[in-house]
């Protein structure tokens, strides 16, 4: 493959654990993907999957007890796994972006806003102030955020709990980074400023060749967004494949329980679907297969880890017994 069309985030077999006085969890265990320049990727699962973790581990803020015990992060070949933590710092807000869930993870409570946007911007490039002070201003409008000018001006405290995640994104976007890890970011937006990031943040990608990987549980703003999509279970990938594939017609029992039980595919009057059962703890995962004591499709095949395995289609599937049996082209180990 061309060094052109190299993915410019490849994953390889990632093993992220936690261990703790309680025993070893395995937070992120064996996953594998790639995002390729302008693509976005939804990662998505129930809260406790592993998704969370999984962006952390790219950026490189996994923090004790926990640490990458096994795979590879390759940043257009480079394995991040193995980067010094000087050189993390140096991709880190310029060739990669994180937006974090809570902004507050993001802003310095006791700095004006232009300061810490113009710093983002001068740390990683030898531009004058005032050029910095614009592209924060232009961005800042992207947003949509009003009266830029001022705002630049205020204090974290002084914005709403949305305007400042609003400003996180800004933050993000700043530097047109090659990647952005984007964890829940729009959840505490409404409904038009969530549809306005969107857009940005999809001409960002398209114009500027900016991979994205997407970590929602909200499965309609993946499938507005993302070209591909990885359904995540106890620390593993039980599905992955084009959005509208997955979406239209799930193969994993899993994200057939997920999509079944948006509230608007449900005819109304009607009990919403649910999917039974509650997500397990990764330090007391089930024998075999982590989904098999919530699973309609249980069988004693179940008692053991399923492999994946490709299919025809694309897809990638972890699971004995699939929804669609389609042509299996090879099982990974």
């Amino acid at each position: 493959m061309p060094l052109s069309e190299s993915p410019t985030i490849e994953v390889k077999d990632l093993k992220t654990y936690f261990f703790t006085k309680g025993g070893i969890a395995k937070a992120v265990d064996g996953v594998s993907f790639s995002v390729g320049r302008g693509k976005v990727l939804g990662l998505v699962g129930e809260s406790g999957s592993g998704k969370t973790v999984t962006g952390f581990s790219i950026l490189g803020l996994v923090d004790e007890p926990g640490r990458i015990v096994g795979g590879e992060i390759l940043y257009r070949g480079e394995n991040l796994v193995s980067a010094s933590p000087d050189r993390m710092r140096e991709l880190r807000g310029v060739n990669i972006s994180m937006i974090f869930q809570d902004p507050m993870m993001t802003l310095n409570p006791v700095l004006r806003i232009d300061t810490q946007m113009i710093e983002a911007v001068l740390a990683h490039e030898s531009i004058s102030k005032d050029d910095a002070r614009q592209r924060a201003r232009d961005v800042l409008g992207q947003v949509g955020i009003a009266s830029p000018d001022e705002r630049l001006r205020s204090y974290p405290h002084q914005f709403s709990g949305g305007m400042r995640q609003r400003v996180a994104i800004a933050i993000a976007l700043l530097n047109k980074p090659d990647l952005i890890v984007a964890d829940e970011p729009t959840t505490a937006l409404d409904v038009t400023i969530q549809g306005q990031i969107l857009y940005e943040v999809q001409k960002l990608c398209s114009q500027t060749g900016t991979a994205l990987i997407w970590i929602t549980h909200d499965l309609s703003v993946v499938a507005g967004l993302a070209d591909d999509i990885c359904v995540m279970y106890a620390g593993r990938i039980v599905e992955q494949g084009s959005v509208n594939s997955v979406l239209d017609k799930p193969m994993h029992p899993y994200t057939n329980g997920l999509i079944s039980s948006v509230p608007s595919r449900n005819k109304r009057g009607v009990p919403l679907a649910q999917i039974p059962g509650m997500a397990p703890s990764l330090l007391k995962l089930p024998k075999g297969c982590s989904f098999g004591p919530r699973c309609a499709q249980f069988s004693d095949a179940c008692d053991s880890i399923p492999d994946i395995s490709n299919y025809e289609n694309g897809r990638q599937i972890r699971c004995h017994n699939p929804l669609d049996k389609g042509t299996i082209l090879r099982v990974m180990d």
